[in-house]
């Protein structure tokens, strides 16, 4: 190995070109990072307009829709349940399967009852039943 180090010999010129090399990747390597970090910025912006332009055609879209009667219509008929004179509707309120819907519950006693058992598996049996079951609340009426 310092055989081979020791056989190359620099000439001027040779060191002249050398650090001129080395000035040239000192002074572009910052530049270059620069430029990647502005196509980056750019590409960025480049998306962000993009995302506008088609949220200005799906709200244009959204205009000539609500320039239509007919659209008007349907919308007031199904959001704010309008009708026209002579019309009837009828509202469905409570549209649950009756499978679905929890028996009736038994009244609660006013008296303490203890039972000896393991409060561990009563307490998992409690956890499980009440994460795993299907019933409808029902709202409260008032």
């Amino acid at each position: 190995m310092r055989e081979w180090a020791g056989g190359i010999r620099l000439s001027g010129f040779a060191a002249i070109m050398l650090s001129l090399v080395v000035l040239g990747t000192w002074v572009l390597v910052p530049t270059i990072g620069t430029y990647l970090d502005q196509r980056q910025r750019i590409a960025a912006l480049e998306q962000s307009v993009q995302l506008t332009k088609d949220q200005i055609a799906a709200l244009e879209q959204e205009r000539t829709r609500w320039s239509d009667p007919a659209y008007i219509t349907t919308q007031a008929r199904e959001r704010l349940y309008y009708v026209k004179p002579g019309e009837v509707v009828y509202l469905v309120d409570n549209d649950l399967d009756p499978a679905e819907i929890p028996p009736a519950q038994h009244e609660v006693s006013d008296q303490i009852e203890e039972r000896p058992s393991d409060w561990m598996p009563q307490l998992l049996r409690s956890l499980t039943s009440a994460g795993l079951a299907k019933n409808a609340v029902q709202e409260p009426a008032g």
